[in-house]
């Protein structure tokens, strides 16, 4: 009979912070995404941050996209439509381009460079900044089209 491991759930988690580690996790490893989660935040307090929590929550609403643009086929033409990003999506975006910036940087162990990112982008800089900057600079470029979004 298979041995049943014991998970380390912290008594002080959020439903944000439990969606964010089921990003961060990896081949279904949810022990280890909780693990550099938790270090993470150790990271952030000693950097300063009295209240890490508060730092995650504020870089993700700081990476929260209002505006993405779709691609339509219209008459034969391709037009970038600038549309609204749905609450839902808006927080899958914001991790994703998160992680996509941590993952990217190159020497350091991952709960190391996940916490330099959420720092910058509570800070409103940082490649999740940038990622959603040049997303909300490509829908205001194709604001013309916008009436098309009805079709």
């Amino acid at each position: 009979m298979a041995q049943k491991r014991s998970l380390y759930i912290p008594e002080n988690s959020n439903p944000l912070q439990e969606k964010f580690i089921n990003y961060l996790m990896k081949d279904g490893k949810k022990n280890t995404a909780r693990k550099i989660f938790k270090d993470m935040l150790e990271i952030l307090i000693e950097k300063g941050n009295k209240e890490p929590g508060k730092v995650f929550e504020k870089a993700i609403e700081s990476v929260k996209p209002t505006l993405e643009i779709k691609a339509k086929r219209i008459g034969g033409a391709v037009y970038q439509i600038p549309i609204e990003v749905k609450p839902g999506r808006q927080l899958m975006l914001a991790f994703r381009w998160l992680l996509e910036g941590a993952r990217g940087k190159k020497g350091s162990p991952m709960a190391q460079k996940l916490a330099d990112e959420l720092l910058a982008a509570s800070n409103g800089e940082g490649l999740a900044i940038k990622k959603k900057e040049d997303t909300m600079k490509m829908a205001q470029a194709n604001k013309a089209f916008a009436h098309y979004a009805k079709y």
